[in-house]
């Protein structure tokens, strides 16, 4: 029995949803996987990792830590891997890997595994909820996670609206980008911040683009402290808001940034943001609604 195993990539917090809401977009991280005596990774395409050894191979790595944790031994299989989703841009690439290490495992090793088990065990391993329960689900998911690694999501599957990534020819790691935050808030600062993400929560939920546009542009959590470190950031937000984008934001810690825009105006979105931004690479997607998906082969 072999399978494909493809999982969307993600975008995280959408300006104020803090490592909270996520949502899956329609690009993929794709395996095929083929039981056998050894492990083998064979990467093609771009972005995967030149590094093809299983020691230090991230699906590997997951697979059998979760393995261990049901108490199994992990077998063999050879894995061709490919990729659409950019590393170290902020687009989910790290949580995608995770979650089709978990159903690496769980194929390999028959552990029947409902989806609350990968919506925790992928949380755990990323450290909180956003990435992971949009790679595992699919369309939009508002979490959080309980100190003993319980996770409470609300889905939401059909998102009306186009989104355009600006990926700049820069990567940035997700602990430089939590390095530049502040260790405390006062408290009228975080109150104000945190009705921020509560009304950006609500507005996507009723689907009032409007106000999920305005209230993605207003994050205090994050954004005001990570912008110094994204190329063209300022320029990208205004110019996306002057062709008609509903809102931008980071797309998880960055540097990609992401805008929210209906889907009649997308192509045209697409050719100005093109002309104006050439140093970065404008891809059109929408969000993804079926999450983790396997099929065998």
């Amino acid at each position: 029995m072999s399978w494909q195993i493809k999982v969307p990539g993600s975008t995280a917090n959408l300006g104020p949803g803090f490592d909270s809401i996520g949502l899956g977009l329609s690009l993929y991280l794709t395996l095929e996987a083929t039981p056998q005596t050894e492990w083998e990774f064979v990467h093609q395409g771009e972005h995967v990792p030149a590094d093809t050894t299983v020691e230090n191979h991230l699906i590997y790595q997951i697979a059998k830590q979760v393995a261990e944790r049901y108490q199994q031994a992990l077998p063999g299989c050879h894995v061709v891997m490919t990729s659409e989703l950019p590393l170290a841009r902020g687009v989910g690439s790290s949580a995608a890997a995770i979650v089709a290490g978990i159903e690496l495992a769980n194929l390999l090793c028959d552990l029947q595994l409902s989806v609350q088990d990968k919506l925790n065990i992928s949380s755990q391993i990323e450290g909180h909820p956003d990435n992971a329960t949009a790679s595992v689900l699919g369309g939009l998911t508002i979490s959080s996670m309980t100190e003993n690694g319980i996770v409470d999501t609300i889905h939401v599957q059909d998102v009306d609206a186009a989104f355009v990534l600006f990926i700049p020819d820069v990567e940035l790691k997700t602990a430089e980008a939590r390095g530049v935050l502040p260790a405390q808030l006062e408290r009228p600062y975080a109150v104000k911040a945190s009705a921020t993400a509560n009304m950006l929560a609500a507005a996507l939920i009723a689907k009032d683009y409007e106000r999920i546009g305005r209230y993605m542009e207003s994050d205090l959590f994050h954004e005001p402290f990570r912008a110094q470190l994204i190329p063209s950031y300022a320029e990208i937000r205004q110019a996306a808001k002057q062709a008609g984008a509903y809102g931008t934001a980071l797309s998880g810690a960055g540097p990609t940034l992401i805008s929210i825009i209906p889907k009649s105006s997308a192509d045209e979105f697409v050719v100005s943001m093109q002309k104006q931004f050439p140093s970065h690479r404008i891809v059109l997607t929408n969000a993804d609604c079926h999450g983790i998906v396997v099929t065998p082969l």
